[in-house]
């Protein structure tokens, strides 16, 4: 309960920051070129600065068997996740099949991991970004082109999320020292993750009346996918593995309670889709996610400690 309870702050928070992100769209002082070019920072720069930050830790025999842990539980979780999406929405409706498939768990998950649990829990919710980002380079592009031929393997090579895990893993196995300096810049970087990742959703949320928001049988039921039954299935995969420590257990059970996932709204304008469906369907998730998040988390907190 007591996380639970600590978590719903953290989210009343992020939603502030969102706020800002909304009025600033609102005013005009943050145009939507402007928006696009925080996502990149985020993407290019933050998300990777923190994931590597993340690793600099002391290496430990313990660390690195938690390591293959939060891996597979999150390997299992996400199979899971794409199966159900695929149940419900098969390649008949792309867009929602990414959404309730994928979650928020880099701009969303990993600001709420590290202000909860700390920035070594970051060390294990990166095996989920990592995973997500793979499934969403490979499954997502032909979930949304039916083109197995669009899936290329350089994209992965060149995505900057993989590129800092990788970064990390060699630093921690290999215990690399960095200069105080570079700490302080890595540590300075992953503190802008949070107000930046809301910011920009902000800025999605403004795009639209709220009267497109909450339009459409198909948003919510994608919505309600992506944040009820594949949290609850996630929840009782997790419960199987009772030997597996509490904290990644829960790191796991907040990234895969996440709203949908920011990167369906990039990927449908890349391949052509409805870039506006993309938007409502991050949008009224990432609302709704104020009572659902909190809610999974309990769940979790209540029947594992």
């Amino acid at each position: 309960m007591e996380i639970a309870g600590l978590l719903l702050k953290k989210i009343i928070v992020m939603y502030l920051l969102m706020g800002i992100g909304y009025v600033l769209y609102k005013k005009n002082w943050l145009t939507k070129n402007g928006a696009k070019e925080l996502g990149n920072l985020l993407l290019q720069i933050i998300l990777p600065f923190t994931i590597v930050n993340a690793y600099l830790s002391e290496y430990s025999a313990e660390k690195v068997k938690y390591l293959f842990y939060s891996f597979m539980l999150a390997l299992c979780t996400l199979l899971f996740s794409m199966a159900v999406s695929y149940l419900f929405f098969k390649r008949k409706y792309p867009i929602e099949n990414f959404s309730s498939a994928f979650s928020n768990a880099g701009f969303i998950g990993i600001p709420l991991v590290q202000s909860i649990f700390g920035t070594e829990a970051v060390f294990y919710i990166s095996s989920y970004v990592a995973l997500l980002n793979v499934f969403q380079w490979t499954y997502g592009v032909y979930m949304m082109t039916g083109k197995k031929d669009t899936i290329k393997l350089k994209n992965l090579c060149k995505n900057p999320i993989l590129i800092g895990m990788v970064l990390g893993i060699l630093f921690f196995v290999f215990r690399i020292s960095l200069p105080e300096v570079c700490l302080e810049v890595l540590s300075s970087v992953s503190g802008m993750n949070a107000p930046i990742a809301m910011i920009i959703l902000g800025t999605y949320l403004a795009q639209l009346s709220l009267k497109e928001v909450f339009a459409g049988r198909l948003t919510y039921l994608a919505s309600g996918i992506r944040l009820v039954l594949i949290p609850l299935g996630t929840w009782l995969i997790l419960s199987l593995f009772s030997g597996v420590s509490y904290e990644i257990r829960m790191v796991v059970m907040i990234a895969a309670s996440t709203p949908v996932g920011s990167n369906v709204a990039i990927f449908a304008q890349k391949y052509q889709l409805s870039y506006t469906q993309a938007v409502k369907e991050v949008c009224l998730s990432t609302l709704i996610s104020l009572v659902t998040l909190p809610l999974m988390v309990m769940l979790g907190s209540c029947f594992w400690v």
